[in-house]
């Protein structure tokens, strides 16, 4: 049984979401996953004039019955409304996401981007939120906004360790995953180099020559003894950010796996380095 069986698909109708069907379709059936369709209705939209010519009781009404059939409607032919159950709430998108695929026992949210401008302006958007704020994994995927993503394969994936406290959570959920999708795992893990503007030294043999790489690549064998896992490892030494982006461009992969907090603390799930490979990554990026 696959470890990721409900997957929820938020939309708002934009052509960055039309493009992300056949991404989710496809990922939907790597893993016999079940796709439902949330649509959030923000009912502080509507303009002062609305307000002046009826009452908010009758406008908020009208909003949420526009909302449903747009929703019912939307994307049919890749997701029929007997096959896809449709979940329309109100309120800040982002709460709203977060709160059903938890009331509702989601396994994963798959979120469209917008391009350009997520990558620019990542943290003030819905899907900075959401990734801060849902429980469960969330896989964002790098696209401009009409271009379908490439769709996921049977090939590489990877995972970014850390070798923090929530590392053995990461890893066997991606070894997991991995072996769901029945694609070849394998893990980079980058050690911060002195001297931040010296050129990224890779180990693509798994050849380990400092004793920060040493000590890196027993950690992982330990780890990897504890999960079960026997996957191939990069050791990557310079910027931390930098090393796991180049580690990552020398792989054709279909996914780059990362860790989030599991819980949201003080600080929130995700921290300046994680939104930054959210934002950078070549590759979609599944957030767990």
């Amino acid at each position: 049984m696959s470890m990721l069986e409900s997957i929820l698909f938020p939309v708002d109708f934009s052509p960055s979401c039309v493009a992300m069907a056949a991404f989710v379709k496809r990922s939907a059936a790597l893993f016999g996953a079940k796709v439902s369709m949330i649509y959030v209705v923000d009912l502080a939209s509507h303009s002062g004039f609305e307000l002046y010519l009826r009452p908010a009781s009758e406008i908020s009404e009208e909003h949420l019955n526009i909302g449903r059939e747009r929703l019912d409607s939307f994307l049919t032919a890749e997701f029929p409304v007997a096959q896809c159950p449709r979940i329309l709430a109100s309120g800040d998108a982002a709460t709203q996401i977060a709160e059903v695929a938890r009331s509702g026992g989601f396994d994963l949210i798959i979120m469209p981007t917008h391009g350009s401008l997520f990558r620019q302006m990542l943290l003030g958007s819905t899907t900075a939120k959401v990734l801060n704020d849902a429980d469960c994994p969330v896989l964002t995927s790098r696209h401009a906004p009409t271009i379908a993503p490439r769709p996921l394969e049977h090939r590489e994936w990877l995972c970014a360790i850390s070798l923090s406290h929530n590392s053995e959570r990461v890893l066997r959920f991606a070894s997991q995953a991995a072996a769901d999708a029945r694609s070849k795992l394998s893990i980079i893990h980058a050690v911060q180099a002195v001297d931040t503007e010296a050129p990224i030294e890779l180990d693509l043999e798994g050849q380990v020559h400092s004793a920060e790489r040493q000590e890196a690549s027993r950690r992982i064998a330990d780890l990897q003894r504890i999960v079960g896992s026997d996957a191939p490892v990069r050791v990557a030494v310079g910027s931390v950010k930098e090393a796991l982006l180049e580690a990552a461009l020398r792989s054709d992969a279909d996914v780059l796996m990362i860790g989030r907090s599991p819980r949201p603390g003080a600080y929130g799930r995700m921290r300046d380095l994680t939104y930054a490979m959210v934002r950078d990554s070549p590759f979609p990026v599944l957030s767990i």
